[in-house]
């Protein structure tokens, strides 16, 4: 069975690889602009599909993944800052808060369609204007929900991380695309 990863992020590339099973990676071009009143956990669950979707257009023989995040902050989706001055306006929004990271995942082939939704609280400690700059200045997380790099130096912002799916907050929940993808048909281990 094919498989495709609808996503040019090299993080969730990186963690797709952990099952070993074979893949390719096509990005979608998918409008990601959240709908009006659209909650957090409902624009990561439409967009994860969507990604998922218009790849398995291109590859209607493949089993496709799409996936996508978004830091719940007052109830509004946070995603990613794309520049150092929104990096730290957003780690400082962030500071001394608990906000939860709404991760969702599609698998897609056909009419097909398996989907999950993960939900991790991150606790971040009060933080000084001093570390956030040098923790932008060090990683530049630019490109990642919530302007943190989780399995980099991002740890050192928490003071703790309530997740059933530690691969979900660095933005491709594992256990849940393993289980999505036994009932795909995919032998895992």
């Amino acid at each position: 069975m094919r498989l495709v990863l609808a996503s040019a992020s090299p993080y969730r590339r990186e963690l797709l690889e952990r099952l070993r099973l074979p893949f390719e990676t096509l990005r979608p071009e998918v409008d990601e602009t959240p709908l009006a009143s659209e909650t957090p956990g409902a624009l990561v669950e439409r967009l994860a599909l969507a990604k998922a979707r218009a790849v398995a257009a291109q590859r209607p023989d493949a089993w496709v993944v799409g996936s996508d995040q978004a830091a719940e902050l007052d109830g509004a989706p946070l995603g990613k800052p794309g520049a150092r001055d929104a990096a730290i306006a957003q780690l400082g929004a962030m500071s001394g808060r608990t906000i939860a990271f709404r991760t969702a995942v599609a698998v897609v082939r056909g009419d097909q369609v398996f989907a999950a939704l993960d939900t991790t609280r991150v606790r971040f400690r009060t933080l000084s204007a001093g570390e956030i700059s040098r923790y932008v200045d060090a990683e530049q997380p630019f490109d990642c929900a919530g302007s943190f790099k989780s399995e980099g130096l991002g740890i050192t912002l928490f003071a703790a991380i309530e997740s059933s799916d530690p691969t979900a907050l660095v933005g491709l929940p594992l256990i849940a695309i393993a289980d999505l993808l036994r009932q795909a048909g995919f032998a895992l281990p």
